[in-house]
């Protein structure tokens, strides 16, 4: 365990609605020095009131619990000017409905609950310093699930405006829907900044997108922050989100 919170500590609130999952998330965290957990809730509506009391740096949230689920809570908690908590969304992927739906909640980072106890503390440390963690486990999952849904007609997911091919790996497909706005934001985008948006857009890692630029990740970080700038978006979480509404081809992963 760390030792006694200190005001450089990461003030952390986990919200799940299984006491066993809060009790594992609540050690592995606190032994890590420099975090320390203030609070815990078991569905949405306690994850709210607990913020606004607690002010907590970093949330760790379920989606699926009881009564007011996790996304609807982040969406309360992202839209309350009085709050500067990030939010990490904790998921199992047992309700791929949720996922797209949770990239547009405002969560700052999402994370595959069967990760490992080092990727969480990065997770909740990464979010505390301001910067936003998009698993490429969970883009990736994201995009097959659209895909599946594309399919059939039907993607569940009513503000998902592209339609997917079902390839592998799965490539977005451009739909001719005007986007003036858009176009123009786009067309600032240098040749290296656009083909950087659609390895955003396949999920890839600044890691994964250096190795297939063959830079180095400053650069890569570089680049990721010349597209958000110019496409007004607050992360690479709404990069990704940008680029399937707006029909931005994936980059291949392979």
């Amino acid at each position: 365990m760390s030792d006694s919170p200190t005001a450089a500590d990461i003030r952390v609130l986990i919200v799940d609605d299984q006491q066993l999952m809060r009790a594992g998330f609540r050690i592995i965290l606190e032994s890590e020095p420099g975090i320390d957990v203030v609070g815990e809730a078991e569905n949405g509506e306690q994850a709210v009131r607990q913020a606004r009391a607690l002010a907590p740096d970093v949330i760790c949230m379920d989606v699926q619990m009881p009564g007011m689920d996790g996304l609807e809570a982040t969406r309360l908690i992202v839209a309350d000017p009085t709050l500067a908590s990030s939010v990490l969304v904790l998921t199992t992927f047992n309700r791929e409905d949720y996922l797209f739906s949770a990239l547009q909640s405002g969560a700052s980072g999402f994370l595959l609950k069967n990760a490992s106890p080092e990727e969480l503390v990065n997770a909740v440390q990464v979010l505390a310093r301001g910067d936003a963690l998009l698993s490429p486990d969970v883009t990736r999952h994201v995009i097959a699930a659209a895909t599946a849904r594309a399919d059939v007609g039907d993607t569940g997911l009513d503000t998902l405006v592209p339609r997917y091919s079902t390839s592998e790996p799965p490539l977005i497909e451009t739909v001719e829907i005007p986007h003036p706005a858009a176009d123009a934001a786009l067309a600032t985008l240098t040749e290296r900044e656009a083909e950087v948006l659609q390895f955003l857009a396949a999920g890839l890692s600044n890691a994964e997108i250096a190795t297939r630029l063959y830079v180095g990740e400053s650069t890569v970080k570089t680049h990721v922050s010349k597209v958000l700038m110019k496409l007004g978006l607050r992360d690479r979480i709404q990069a990704v989100i940008f680029a399937y509404e707006h029909g931005v081809t994936a980059a291949p992963r392979a």
